[in-house]
């Protein structure tokens, strides 16, 4: 690229627009845990079928458990996957995804010479501990309201209030705070 040649405006913008819609698709779901999770099922089911050669030396890795470790690393895989498209299901799949992992380990060739087993155990992990967010004018508002209804007492501690229903009379549970007046 020319340092003096004029920039237009167009010829970048498809590459900001493909970077913020990028961005909008993968703030509200557990892109990273998928992520680690689908690059953790990749060396887990690639290693018992893979054969190293040195020089005119062949090391053929494969184990006696190479069905069960392709079938970890699909799993994977497709938890990883199923995270970014489904992000309701990020409990599951994270609970899947470490206890895959941990399985990895027997199975197959020490969960991918740990290298699978890592990331699938990070990318579980980060399943479960991802929340949804909302956005920034909701929770001001609802902080606000908040506030507003309980702020009745000192620096901010709620105040007692009368009842919790209207319907409250003296012959419900409700009534004098709680207390049932039979007997």
């Amino acid at each position: 690229m020319n340092p003096q040649a004029p920039v237009r405006a167009a010829d970048d913008a498809w590459l900001t627009a493909v970077y913020h819609r990028f961005h909008a698709w993968s703030g509200g779901r557990p892109f990273w845990a998928g992520l680690f999770t689908l690059i953790g099922g990749v060396p887990i089911a690639y290693f018992p079928y893979a054969d190293l050669r040195l020089g005119n030396v062949t090391i053929a890795m494969a184990t006696t458990a190479g069905a069960g470790s392709l079938i970890i690393g699909i799993l994977l895989i497709t938890l990883g996957l199923a995270l970014w498209f489904q992000q309701g299901i990020r409990v599951f799949a994270g609970v899947a995804a470490i206890l895959l992992a941990l399985v990895s380990l027997p199975v197959s060739n020490l969960g991918g010479f740990f290298l699978g087993f890592l990331f699938a155990l990070v990318g579980g992990a980060l399943s479960l501990s991802w929340a949804p967010g909302k956005p920034e004018g909701v929770q001001g508002d609802a902080a606000a309201a908040k506030a507003e209804t309980y702020g009745g007492g000192p620096l901010g501690v709620p105040g007692p209030r009368d009842t919790e229903t209207a319907y409250a009379t003296e012959t419900t549970a409700h009534a004098d705070g709680g207390r049932n007046s039979a007997g």
